[in-house]
């Protein structure tokens, strides 16, 4: 398949998220998209986790399909026999149910960690992963949060911020990994490849 990028200055974006500016993120993503379809894309995807928060402002701008990265994640979960995933990533990922809701469509209940620990494991995420530090330390924390997932009968992690497979890998982890990254990716390539309806 033919693959378009429209690749955003990752620093405006950031100050939209620190500001919790969603609107001005909303209409940045939307303009992205927006210019991919008319560029030729007939799929599009937002390659983050997080930002599709903003996902509503996008599909509202497009005219063709938004493929959510969530949507990949249940229809992988479902695949999988998992109704009740873990989910750690940003503070707003893990805080707010656009994340959660959007699994929920499949059936899918979800868990994250104790609101006092989501500062924590965003902070190991952009100030070290986004920076391309990883630490055994930082492992460690994110397996315990994982551990404690487990004991509230999460049957599967999503690793639901694209950099935490730097640190977590299926081999670490104490419950099987839904890497949403490469679940996504997955099945972007599956929905551009089919074959075309006459």
């Amino acid at each position: 398949a033919r693959v378009l990028i429209d690749s955003l200055d990752f620093d405006a974006v950031r100050a939209c998220q620190l500001a919790e500016d969603w609107d001005t993120a909303g209409a940045m993503l939307a303009a992205s998209g927006r210019r991919l379809q008319d560029a030729g894309a007939d799929t599009v995807l937002i390659g983050t986790n997080l930002m599709h928060k903003v996902a509503p402002a996008v599909e509202a701008a497009l005219d063709v399909p938004l493929l959510h990265i969530a949507d990949a994640v249940g229809a992988a979960a479902q695949r999988r026999g998992f109704d009740r995933l873990a989910i750690v990533g940003t503070k707003w990922v893990m805080g707010e149910t656009f994340y959660a809701d959007r699994l929920a469509r499949f059936g899918i209940s979800t868990v994250a960690p104790a609101k006092e620990r989501h500062d924590v494991l965003d902070a190991i995420i952009f100030d070290e992963l986004t920076q391309g530090v990883v630490t055994d330390a930082s492992r460690a924390i994110f397996i315990a949060e994982i551990e404690k997932l487990a004991a509230q009968g999460a049957q599967a992690v999503v690793l639901a911020c694209t950099e935490i497979e730097l640190l977590i890998s299926p081999k670490d982890s104490p419950l099987p990994v839904l890497d949403s990254m490469a679940t996504h990716a997955h099945a972007a390539a599956e929905a551009c490849l089919e074959p075309v309806a006459i």
